[in-house]
């Protein structure tokens, strides 16, 4: 059986921490930014974890 192939989107999009979660950016935040307020923003700035339900999914696609 051949070696399982990592998806390059996911590959760009996500990262693992050191306790085995899955770091992820939000979305939004690439243009268009004109209409929004500046707290929401700085709110979109920072990165987070990726929601436990789609934790399975995310892990399936960067092979782990």
């Amino acid at each position: 059986m051949p070696k399982m192939k990592t998806k390059s989107s996911a590959k760009k999009r996500f990262k693992l921490t050191g306790t085995g979660k899955i770091k992820r950016k939000h979305a939004f935040k690439s243009h268009i930014l004109t209409k929004k307020a500046t707290d929401r923003k700085r709110r979109l700035t920072h990165s987070t974890l990726v929601d436990q339900a789609d934790e399975k999914a995310v892990k399936q696609m960067l092979c782990i």
